[in-house]
């Protein structure tokens, strides 16, 4: 059996295949994050409920991003990979505090506003997300196809 000389990294999974994925998970955070917010805006203010509502979803959504979108199975790297998402929460987190702090200076308090500023801000936070976790948090981790590749991806299970 002849070996081919390797002269370029392994590919990780193509975009075509991550970003469908990534869309769906994403609409499913989105949308809990929206209910959660919208359940505990009236017991706390805009930004507070805002903060816990983009923890706990920021959390699922690095873990469903991992098993769904990355193809990274089992616990090795798991820990490191929810504080790396976290570097993205908090990226989403100064789009979405900044988003509602803008619309209640320019517009109202109102929660259509609150709704539609953090539907924004959800938007460009998910583009910015999802480069931080392709290209930092996973790169490289995932199911890998193509000849000359040996080793398993990062964090997968070696069963």
């Amino acid at each position: 059996m002849v070996q081919r000389a390797q002269t370029h990294a392994p590919r990780s999974p193509g975009v075509t295949r991550q970003l469908p994925v990534f869309a769906v998970i994403g609409v499913l955070s989105t949308v809990a994050h929206l209910g959660l917010f919208t359940a505990l805006r009236p017991l706390l203010d805009a930004q507070l409920a805002n903060l816990v509502a983009l923890l706990v979803t920021a959390v699922a959504n690095t873990a469903a991003n991992r098993r769904f979108t990355f193809g990274v199975r089992g616990t090795e790297g798991a820990a490191r990979h929810q504080l790396q998402g976290l570097v993205a929460f908090a990226a989403g987190l100064a789009l979405s505090s900044g988003a509602l702090a803008l619309a209640h200076r320019t517009l109202s308090d109102s929660a259509h506003v609150e709704i539609g500023a953090l539907i924004v801000a959800n938007g460009a936070a998910t583009v910015l997300r999802f480069t931080l976790l392709r290209m930092w948090v996973f790169r490289g981790g995932g199911p890998r196809t193509g000849e000359g590749l040996s080793s398993p991806p990062v964090g997968a299970d070696r069963t």
